[in-house]
């Protein structure tokens, strides 16, 4: 976060918030409001960038935290339109994973 400040090369700043979420998540105590806050930022950002597929990430990032807390209709809501605006490409990772977590949720 700090290289971006520094450089103002943002191109890659929604992942990084991202990154930062699910480092939150795997520290020795958890912080999930801090990883929260992370992905929320990082789908703002893409949004700002109109980066759909770093969203995606996010999303799926934020979804799956949301479905470990029970906010399994949260978590569906938040997901679901972002994965709909996509048409093609569905044999890429994250559109996968996206999509995995969904008929999750579903189920």
């Amino acid at each position: 976060m700090t290289a971006v400040e520094t450089t103002k090369e943002k191109w890659c700043e929604a992942d990084i918030h991202r990154t930062a979420g699910e480092i939150a998540l795997m520290l020795p105590e958890p912080d999930a409001a801090k990883a929260e806050a992370h992905f929320e930022r990082a789908i703002a950002i893409a949004r700002e960038q109109q980066a759909k597929s770093w969203e995606l990430r996010a999303a799926t990032s934020l979804a799956r935290l949301w479905q470990s807390q029970g906010r399994r209709s949260e978590a569906h809501d938040r997901l679901a339109p972002i994965y709909g605006w996509f048409t093609e490409g569905f044999d890429t990772l994250d559109l996968k994973e996206a999509k995995a977590l969904l008929d999750e949720i579903q189920a």
